[in-house]
Protein backbone atom coordinates (compact mmCIF):
# COMPACT_ATOMS: atom_id res chain seq x y z
CA UNK A 1 0.00 0.00 0.00
CA UNK A 2 2.96 2.28 0.54
CA UNK A 3 3.77 1.89 -3.14
CA UNK A 4 0.26 2.71 -4.37
CA UNK A 5 -1.74 -0.50 -4.04
CA UNK A 6 -5.30 -0.17 -2.82
CA UNK A 7 -6.47 -2.14 0.24
CA UNK A 8 -8.57 -4.33 -2.05
CA UNK A 9 -5.54 -5.14 -4.18
CA UNK A 10 -3.56 -6.16 -1.12
CA UNK A 11 -6.41 -8.31 0.14
CA UNK A 12 -6.84 -10.01 -3.25
CA UNK A 13 -3.10 -10.63 -3.51
CA UNK A 14 -2.80 -12.21 -0.07
CA UNK A 15 -5.94 -14.31 -0.50
CA UNK A 16 -4.82 -15.39 -3.97
CA UNK A 17 -1.52 -16.66 -2.62
CA UNK A 18 -3.33 -18.38 0.24
CA UNK A 19 -5.80 -20.03 -2.14
CA UNK A 20 -3.00 -21.46 -4.25
CA UNK A 21 -1.40 -22.99 -1.16
CA UNK A 22 -4.76 -24.28 0.07
CA UNK A 23 -5.53 -25.86 -3.32
CA UNK A 24 -2.12 -27.52 -3.42
CA UNK A 25 -2.56 -28.90 0.08
CA UNK A 26 -6.08 -30.15 -0.57
CA UNK A 27 -5.01 -31.84 -3.82
CA UNK A 28 -2.05 -33.54 -2.14
CA UNK A 29 -4.20 -34.59 0.79
CA UNK A 30 -6.89 -36.05 -1.46
CA UNK A 31 -4.34 -38.04 -3.44
CA UNK A 32 -2.76 -39.36 -0.25
CA UNK A 33 -6.17 -40.17 1.23
CA UNK A 34 -7.26 -42.05 -1.88
CA UNK A 35 -4.01 -43.99 -1.87
CA UNK A 36 -4.10 -44.83 1.83
CA UNK A 37 -7.84 -45.51 2.11
CA UNK A 38 -7.37 -49.10 1.00
CA UNK A 39 -4.95 -49.66 3.88
CA UNK A 40 -7.40 -48.25 6.40
CA UNK A 41 -10.48 -50.20 5.27
CA UNK A 42 -10.26 -52.60 8.20
CA UNK A 43 -10.08 -49.72 10.70
CA UNK A 44 -13.16 -47.91 9.42
CA UNK A 45 -16.45 -48.82 11.06
CA UNK A 46 -19.72 -47.77 9.44
CA UNK A 47 -18.02 -45.79 6.67
CA UNK A 48 -16.84 -47.09 3.33
CA UNK A 49 -13.24 -46.50 2.33
CA UNK A 50 -14.23 -44.15 -0.51
CA UNK A 51 -17.20 -42.35 1.07
CA UNK A 52 -17.92 -39.33 -1.15
CA UNK A 53 -19.34 -37.27 1.72
CA UNK A 54 -16.08 -37.60 3.62
CA UNK A 55 -13.90 -37.01 0.55
CA UNK A 56 -15.83 -33.83 -0.30
CA UNK A 57 -16.84 -32.53 3.11
CA UNK A 58 -13.53 -32.69 4.93
CA UNK A 59 -11.47 -30.89 2.25
CA UNK A 60 -14.17 -28.21 1.95
CA UNK A 61 -14.19 -27.70 5.71
CA UNK A 62 -10.39 -27.56 5.89
CA UNK A 63 -10.24 -25.14 2.94
CA UNK A 64 -12.84 -22.88 4.56
CA UNK A 65 -10.92 -22.80 7.85
CA UNK A 66 -7.63 -22.12 6.05
CA UNK A 67 -9.23 -19.34 4.01
CA UNK A 68 -10.64 -17.75 7.16
CA UNK A 69 -7.25 -18.09 8.84
CA UNK A 70 -5.64 -16.16 5.99
CA UNK A 71 -8.46 -13.64 5.57
CA UNK A 72 -8.32 -12.27 9.11
CA UNK A 73 -4.63 -11.21 9.04
CA UNK A 74 -5.00 -9.97 5.45
CA UNK A 75 -7.91 -7.77 6.45
CA UNK A 76 -5.93 -6.44 9.38
CA UNK A 77 -2.98 -5.70 7.09
CA UNK A 78 -5.19 -3.58 4.84
CA UNK A 79 -6.15 -1.37 7.76
CA UNK A 80 -2.60 -0.52 8.82
CA UNK A 81 -1.39 2.93 7.86
CA UNK A 82 1.53 2.50 5.42
CA UNK A 83 3.53 5.32 7.03
CA UNK A 84 3.32 3.70 10.43
CA UNK A 85 4.42 0.36 8.97
CA UNK A 86 7.37 1.97 7.17
CA UNK A 87 8.47 3.83 10.29
CA UNK A 88 8.30 0.62 12.31
CA UNK A 89 10.63 -1.15 9.88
Amino acid sequence: MALGASPGDVLRHVLGQSLSLIATGVAAGLMAALGLSRLLTKLLYGVSANDPVIFIGVPLLLAAVALLASYLPARKATRIDPLVALRFE
